[in-house]
């Protein structure tokens, strides 16, 4: 690969960096998705169920079932059994004591 294209490359995935932890420090998400990059308020975006969080971000079981050729979609996978766990506690602890 041409020199240049890997310093091109290296500087574009700093400046996705930048931007992802900017606008995290601003109270923001950003996920990817078919169109590009979005970003959105984080307490909107988990005010929908964890279902429709983990399909926005590309983490929901049907889809993580798709990239097996990527070896760390065993990790995901196990992170979104782990979500859907921790989820489901707080939804009953919620229900529990009305908070």
């Amino acid at each position: 690969m041409d020199k240049a294209l890997t310093i091109d490359k290296e500087k574009e995935l700093e400046s996705i960096r930048d931007n992802v932890i900017s606008e995290w420090d601003k109270g923001n998400l950003v996920y990817a998705d078919i169109e590009g990059l979005k970003s959105i308020k984080f307490e909107d975006f988990i005010q929908q169920p964890l279902n429709g969080m983990l399909y926005d971000i590309n983490r929901d079981s049907a889809t993580i079932l798709t990239f097996i050729d990527d070896p760390k979609w065993v990790n995901d996978f196990a992170l979104t059994k782990l979500l859907e766990y921790y989820y489901n506690k707080c939804k009953d602890y919620e229900a529990k004591t009305g908070i």
